[in-house]
């Protein structure tokens, strides 16, 4: 067995940044950029007033109450071209081009007009309720860093910057085939000692959520000449997923077909708990991980393998997303393998975060998983642990980038 930061080292370094396309903005959503983004204009493009009201000379509203010359006019989409002269205001709207000779904005609840002239009822500061030209970002400003995976508040600032493309990373292309006699899908007969297969729709919602397009391959079965058929699917994928069929067991018989297409294994066993037996190799080009059958194992290996698989082909950096909590209940001392437990993660009245590892830790019992907040991790030898004590977590993200 090898130690979980070996093998997710050694996954990683088998993958390389995907090529760059280009993609336009309404497409852009959870893609992540392939290079620096830059303005295109400046924003605003010109000073424009914050405010409904009176654009004036600063200099002419020292005091108040005074009243001025209405001259004209300025609202958004349209400007005054004349120039705001001495003892002269022009009515200007939320938007509006700030036209020449003004410095300040009286808004109009302290504004009275009368026909073409205007009280105003408030005394006036220079730049005051304007926006000034390029006040959000100049022209030629880097807005994002390559590598930065877009959301909704990117997708509004890359439109207001004038960018309606952008060159992004492929999408990952993920195979993902289940393997096993016992499985059927979901709405499917069962049969007397079947059980319905849960790994291929959630590998491929994970998938999905990382920001890849999985390729189902279905399941199946435990005959070897069938599972060389169904492997050819995955031609063309930068990645090959099976579940179940990695073990030792009379019928596992994923390693030996993918040997038969000549797959290149590199480790094979790693010690943590759940996720065991794991396999890693290469299958030509395409890089293949055999996850066990278990879901709880098979969702925790991709959370802790193929994530940061995603961001070396992303041309993101690896990060350990892991947080420090406070133990919430004793534990015992740990074994040699690393243990990812499913844990309940609170904030107790100081703010600190505590975690709680669940009742039961059966890596085939989904419905935990569901509801656990995240991941207690225990390293190999760890001592008994008290309630206090600080312990690693890994926290499941409520949103659909994470698990």
């Amino acid at each position: 067995m090898i130690p979980v930061e070996q093998a997710q080292a050694e996954i990683c370094a088998a993958f390389r940044p995907l090529p760059a396309e280009q993609v336009g903005l309404a497409d852009a959503l959870g893609r992540v950029l392939a290079e620096d983004v830059t303005a295109r204009v400046s924003h605003p493009p010109f000073a424009v007033s914050a405010m409904d009201g009176y654009a004036v000379r600063a200099a002419d509203v020292t005091k108040a109450p005074v009243r001025l010359k209405l001259v004209g006019t300025a609202p958004a989409g349209g400007h005054y071209e004349g120039h705001v002269g001495p003892g002269e205001a022009v009515r200007i709207l939320t938007g509006g081009p700030l036209p020449h000779g003004a410095d300040s904005i009286v808004i109009q609840e302290n504004a009275k007009r009368d026909g073409d002239s205007v009280e105003l009822t408030a005394a006036a500061e220079p730049g005051r309720h304007i926006r000034a030209k390029g006040q959000d970002f100049e022209e030629g400003r880097v807005l994002f860093r390559a590598g930065a995976r877009l959301t909704a508040r990117d997708i509004g600032l890359a439109a207001a910057a004038n960018r309606p493309w952008l060159k992004v990373r492929r999408r990952p292309r993920v195979a993902i085939l289940s393997t096993g006699d016992e499985l059927s899908m979901p709405g499917e007969p069962i049969g007397p000692a079947g059980i319905v297969g849960s790994n291929g729709l959630a590998l491929a919602a994970f998938v999905r959520a990382c920001g890849g397009d999985p390729v189902d391959l279905g399941i199946a079965r435990d005959d070897s000449g069938v599972l060389a058929e169904m492997l050819a699917g995955a031609a063309g994928a930068d990645l090959l997923i099976t579940t179940g069929g990695a073990s030792v067991g009379d019928h596992d018989l994923v390693q030996e077909a993918l040997a038969g297409q000549g797959m290149k294994l590199a480790f094979w066993k790693i010690a943590m708990r759940p996720g065991k037996p794991v396999m890693f190799g290469r299958l030509g080009n395409t890089p293949v991980l055999g996850l066990p059958g278990n879901p709880v194992s098979a969702l925790v290996c991709s959370l802790l393998f193929v994530k940061p698989a995603f961001a070396v082909m992303e041309g993101r950096e690896v990060e350990d997303e892991s947080e420090t909590a406070i133990l919430g209940s004793d534990l015992k001392a740990n074994d040699q393998r690393q243990d990812y437990l499913r844990a309940r993660l609170t904030l107790n009245a100081q703010g600190a975060l505590v975690a709680v590892p669940m009742e039961r830790q059966d890596s085939a019992m989904m419905a935990f998983l569901a509801q656990a907040d995240g991941l207690l991790i225990r390293a190999p030898h760890a001592p008994a642990a008290k309630v206090g004590d600080a312990v690693r977590v890994l926290r499941f993200h409520r949103d659909l980038m994470g698990l």
